[in-house]
């Protein structure tokens, strides 16, 4: 309905309807910074505006030239009295000196350095908007903070907070706060921030071939099997980061495919921390929290009781596994009932030797290695077990998973394969000719020509709350 035309997922988010949001308290965004119905709604219409581009680009020149002292970098580092909403994000700013502590790493822009950086942001610039607001494409120096001709400097990814939209500042700071202290080859980098006013954007590195989610989901050719293990290896690697090595664990709690960005080489990296939260410390076995996240993801305990480990982000770990060994979502209301979610539809399959080969994205068309698509049904059924306690720690996902990595036995030349391949095809003739739907090619039509949105919290606060599944009144821990 968690980053996709940019690399970030965070992106797409709420550019389609019908997703399934966990939770929805009141309204829906319509547009992301002054909105449009005739035109994206990230695009603002500056009506005083210069009239040409370059005279806008000529005024950027002139002022970031009259503010060099912004090159030199500086960040916030949140303290427990930050406010917590966008209604107090004046006042905020105001005492921004008092409330936040400079931290070295993270460079400061204002707002006019970032507005030419993203060309006034320029439609043209917009790689996609959700709940937050929007997430433009621009070109900044490579070691300071002044705006760089497009296709010079540095490329960046500027996300702006929409001060009427549906994410608080406290997901905002929550954002600087874990990626600001946080450096690790499998999380999106943060390069700085900007606090003006109301005005509120995050700047990321690039991500040029986009999320997981689009690759999966979006594009007419398939992931090669190599590719998908690669990507889920280096998204285990960045969970074991959060919850054991990093100096305080940290809980994830929004991992998606629409959360994992894709570097050129295919390289993964978790972007949106806005729903992070600090693990459990001393005797304390878990973090007492109200439930946020995208349905179909969350842990079944989180979701009745509100108690959030890192073995919760294990359970979500192990629905993206399913997703990109099947191809499917993990929801999907255009499939008939008792597919439509996709961990109760495989869990009776995960652990059949004889059956796991139907889990498997038929677009590959046996390309795959055999062994290792068992391999990966096991660890995605230890990770979706229903006590918590039996899920792996994410450190035993990574060692099983990097076993799986160059293995060469193509399914293709399985005879287990091929007569399973031969007994679908028997069927599905055979369904056809009575006039049924196959449950295979329905998966086919859906994963290449579907509608389905990409992110949780497009049209409710990221501080919003998940619906009850057991009843309709809504879950608050």
């Amino acid at each position: 309905m968690g980053l996709d035309c940019y690399a970030l997922d965070w992106i797409n988010l709420g550019k389609e309807k019908g997703r399934n949001d966990m939770a929805v308290e009141a309204g829906e965004v319509t547009g992301c910074w002054m909105r449009f119905r005739w035109r994206t709604g990230c695009v603002s219409w500056r009506s005083k505006v210069d009239n040409s581009l370059s005279s806008a680009i000529a005024q950027c020149g002139h002022k970031s030239t009259n503010d060099g002292s912004r090159d030199q970098p500086n960040a916030p580092i949140i303290s427990s009295s930050t406010t917590t909403s966008n209604a107090d994000s004046v006042s905020f700013s105001s005492r921004f000196g008092e409330e936040v502590k400079v931290a070295s790493q993270l460079r400061k822009f204002t707002y006019n350095e970032l507005k030419c950086a993203t060309q006034y942001f320029r439609p043209e610039t917009l790689l996609g908007e959700g709940g937050f607001g929007c997430v433009f494409k621009a070109w900044i120096d490579q070691k300071g903070t002044a705006p760089a001709k497009p296709g010079l400097g540095l490329t960046v990814a500027v996300k702006k907070l929409d001060p009427d939209g549906l994410q608080g500042h406290k997901e905002w700071l929550a954002e600087v706060y874990f990626l600001g202290e946080l450096l690790h080859p499998n999380l999106v980098k943060l390069i700085g921030y900007c606090i003006e006013d109301e005005q509120r954007l995050l700047v990321y590195e690039f991500m040029p071939r986009g999320s997981l989610d689009n690759h999966l989901f979006r594009r007419s050719l398939p992931l090669p099997w190599s590719i998908r293990m690669k990507i889920a290896l280096a998204a285990a690697k960045g969970l074991a980061f959060l919850h054991e090595e990093s100096e305080k664990a940290v809980i994830y709690r929004d991992f998606k495919t629409s959360n994992i960005l894709l570097d050129v080489d295919y390289n993964a990296k978790l972007a949106d921390f806005g729903l992070a939260k600090e693990g459990p410390e001393g005797d304390k076995t878990h973090v007492s929290t109200r439930v946020m996240g995208t349905y179909g993801y969350a842990a079944p305990e989180y979701v009745m009781t509100g108690h959030l480990t890192s073995r919760s982000d294990v359970y979500s770990f192990g629905v993206v596994l399913l997703e990109i060994m099947t191809g499917r979502r993990s929801m999907d209301k255009t499939l008939r009932n008792g597919e439509r979610n996709l961990v109760e539809w495989a869990r009776p399959i995960l652990g059949d030797e004889r059956r796991f080969y139907r889990l498997v994205d038929p677009r590959l068309e046996g390309n795959f290695s055999a062994s290792g698509a068992q391999k990966v049904a096991q660890i995605a059924n230890r990770c979706l077990a229903r006590d918590p306690k039996a899920r792996p720690r994410m450190s035993e996902v990574v060692e099983a998973l990097e076993l799986l990595i160059n293995l060469k036995d193509m399914a293709s030349s399985s005879q287990l394969f091929q007569a399973m391949k031969n007994e679908r095809s028997a069927g599905s003739g055979h369904r056809a000719g009575g006039g049924n739907r196959s449950g295979l090619k329905k998966q086919l039509s859906y994963t290449r020509n579907g509608h389905h949105p990409v992110r949780t919290f497009s049209t409710n606060s990221r501080a919003s709350t998940l619906q009850a599944i057991a009843k309709p009144s809504v879950l608050q821990a």
